[in-house]
């Protein structure tokens, strides 16, 4: 009889089993723990969603001229943008840009050598990391070198002829690309906003479904109503690939600027930037774990930034620029005028300082082409300085007063100063006995001089040496300051230089000095300096913004005024009325008086103007001055002045540096210009009373036709 065999398990195998009974029954303990206890914790945490708040730009504000008409606007502009969101992969915006590609055109102009070698590692990976060696490998390991280092190495190891094999369909998603990876997250970053054609948009438009972050707005730009009429004061505004200046990060960013923000680079964009720039939307996002944005909310809706309306009155500052642009022309085509390349004219209200132009243009040659062409140079006006010869003699003879040197009245016996060992120094002709409102009148040199020898404590004896006192020098700049020359004006704009100071002190540049003929200013100081005797011996602070309005959405409309630009008094000529009355009258002698250096240019016009003529003895110091090995002797013009003479209300200056050579015709161009530019401010001012008077005369009419209807009305319903 066969034995049944008994089955039996190994004791190991139950051991085994008894093991693994345990631990998933550990295994479920802990689970149901950790549902009962963190359950509504790991919930929250899957279902956790972060916020994030951007800042969106808006427009920036517009500029107006004082008479309303725009100078400065944005120009809406298509634009197709990118916004990333929290933790996207490069691979996705790659993929996403290499889709965008097929669908617009975009330049690859501004792809650098690093843009082409950081997509080479990225396009072949294997290839790179053959670019590390092993014992590069090892040396991180060992510490001598970082991970950072090792892709400096990569970028190093990459071949001009490696990474310049790239077709023009791959530069194009090279160029998307950086786009996509120079914003911030979640802010959107302009792709391409210039030459956006219509179609490129509706293409877009269409396909955004499959272009993660890519959407379509509308962008803005700067847009100049006058071309280039002022546009070097305007000032630039930053595009939006440079984003915030380099030079100006730390500042802009400190005031919760982004870096690819548009910001004022220059001169009243950059002078008015906290005004112009607006105020950013404000937009909560809120992000689920994996980056994608579930809900949006305005925490404050942007508003462009606020309008200047400049002091400028555009028709006299485009008038202005014609006739200085005839005479450059003009008077380049004589044969003594081979330095003039040059001239600036201000234009401002001496009672509150507001500059109605500032006009100043430049005769450049193409080194390459040799084409000669006429620029915009208005900064010149406060940006270079020169010797402006006798329109400064007002501040002299004032400075006298003061001084005790002469008083109101006062004759000197005009002819040439012998000062031993140096040539004799005189007026352009002997005058004999001359007064002091005689001596502005013709302009005299030798009473200027007697007076600043009296001013530094010299007696003139003729064939003898002259001393003075040094400290002459510091009386005079410092009374001259007190009119504004040789320092700043205070115009709110950037980078005003305020001239150059000789260092000599022997009696002779004092000379020199009373004249003009040694410190250097600027178009804007002189303008500044005839104000102050113009206004009674106010010096006003020059400005070029009357106010600042608060934006609104109509374009035909202009905001209520949320600042005024009031006049501002830098300070008071410390002299007596009747002194500065005396000049004003010597001033008159000028120009309306027979005789007088500017009768020729203003006696017969229908308005009464009182102004100081200059011509100063130089040295040419402009851009071809490398060219000569000697100093080049030449001339500058100048003539100040203001209008009507017994109660300004415009005052000017005419700088004409490098006129011509010494020795040769005087061709008078800053005579000449002053004279047509003050025809044509009394031109449009006749205009635009007679324009202002039809208008009136329309409303009244208007208003007399509505009167009568309602009167009509009324007496209807009576019966």
């Amino acid at each position: 009889m066969n034995k049944k065999k008994k089955t039996h398990v190994p004791f190991r195998l139950s051991i085994l089993f008894f093991l693994v009974f345990v631990l998933f029954s550990a295994l479920i303990l802990r689970l149901g723990f950790i549902q009962i206890a963190y359950g509504d914790e790991y919930s929250r945490e899957v279902e956790r969603t972060e916020e994030v708040t951007v800042n969106n730009a808006v427009p920036r504000g517009k500029m107006y001229d004082r008479n309303l008409n725009i100078m400065v606007d944005n120009q809406p502009l298509d634009a197709i943008t990118y916004t990333r969101k929290q933790g996207t992969k490069s691979a996705e915006m790659l993929e996403t840009a290499e889709k965008l590609a097929k669908l617009i055109d975009k330049e690859t102009d501004k792809i650098t050598e690093r843009d082409k070698k950081d997509f080479w590692i990225m396009l072949h990976p294997e290839l790179a990391d053959q670019k590390i060696t092993a014992q590069d490998k090892k040396k991180v390991t060992e510490g001598e070198l970082t991970e950072a280092d090792l892709y400096k190495l990569q970028l190093e190891r990459i071949t001009k002829e490696e990474y310049d094999t790239f077709s023009k369909e791959e530069l194009e998603v090279l160029a998307i690309y950086r786009e996509f990876t120079s914003g911030y997250a979640l802010t959107p970053q302009i792709v391409k906003n210039k030459n956006v054609t219509k179609k490129e948009f509706a293409r877009v438009s269409e396909h955004l479904g499959s272009l993660p972050g890519v959407g379509i707005t509308t962008d803005w730009d700067r847009s100049y109503a006058y071309d280039k009429t002022l546009k070097s004061v305007l000032g630039k505004v930053s595009s939006s690939e440079e984003g915030l200046p380099s030079e100006s990060l730390d500042y802009y960013l400190a005031r919760n600027y982004s870096r690819n923000d548009r910001v004022g680079k220059s001169y009243i964009e950059a002078q008015y930037e906290e005004v112009l720039q607006g105020q950013k939307t404000k937009i909560r996002n809120i992000t689920d774990k994996s980056g994608d944005v579930v809900d949006s909310q305005v925490i404050t809706p942007g508003q462009r930034g606020k309008d200047l309306v400049l002091t400028i009155d555009i028709d006299l500052q485009q008038a202005t620029e014609k006739i200085i642009e005839k005479y450059l022309l003009a008077n380049k085509r004589m044969g003594n005028t081979k330095f003039l390349d040059r001239a600036f004219v201000v234009m401002m209200d001496p009672n509150t300082g507001e500059v109605l132009t500032m006009a100043g243009k430049r005769y450049v040659r193409d080194s390459e082409t040799g084409k000669a062409s006429i620029e915009d140079f208005a900064l010149g006006n406060i940006t270079t300085s020169y010797a402006m010869g006798s329109a400064v003699k007002g501040a002299t003879v004032l400075t006298g007063y003061q001084q005790g040197a002469i008083q109101p009245g006062s004759v000197f016996y005009d002819t040439k100063l012998k000062i031993k060992g140096t040539p004799a120094k005189g007026s352009y002709k002997d005058f004999g006995n001359i007064n002091d409102l005689t001596a502005l009148k013709v302009s005299s040199n030798v009473y200027m001089f007697r007076t600043a020898i009296n001013i530094g404590g010299g007696t003139y004896i003729p064939n003898h040496s002259l001393s003075i006192n040094p400290k002459a020098f510091t009386t005079m700049r410092n009374s001259y300051a007190q009119f504004g020359l040789g320092v700043r004006t205070g115009i709110d704009l950037p980078n005003e230089m305020v001239g150059f100071k000789g260092t000599e002190t022997s009696p002779g540049k004092l000379l020199d000095l009373s004249i003009g003929q040694y410190d250097t200013y600027t178009p804007m100081q002189l303008a500044q300096y005839v104000s102050t005797i113009a206004n009674g011996g106010y010096r006003m602070k020059p400005h070029i913004v009357k106010e600042i309005r608060e934006p609104v959405e109509d374009n035909e409309e202009l905001g209520s005024v949320a600042e005024e630009i009031t006049p501002t008094v830098l300070n008071r000529l410390p002299m007596k009325d009747s002194w500065i009355q005396h000049v004003q009258a010597g001033f008159e002698k000028v120009t309306m008086e027979s005789g007088g250096t500017a009768y020729q240019f203003f006696g017969g016009k229908p308005y009464t103007v009182a102004g100081k003529t200059g011509t100063a003895e130089a040295f040419y110091d402009g851009p071809d001055r490398e060219k000569y090995s000697e100093p080049q002797e030449t001339m500058n013009l100048t003539i100040v002045g203001y209008s009507p003479a017994d109660k300004p209300e415009v005052a000017f200056a005419v700088v004409v540096p490098w006129a011509y050579q010494r020795h040769t015709t005087d061709h008078h161009m800053n005579k000449l210009i002053a004279s047509e530019i003050m025809d044509e401010y009394y031109k449009l001012k006749k205009e635009r009373a007679k324009q202002a008077k039809a208008e009136a005369t329309t409303k009244v009419k208007v208003n007399h036709n509505k009167d009568k209807k309602t009167d009509e009305s009324e007496s209807s319903t009576n019966e």
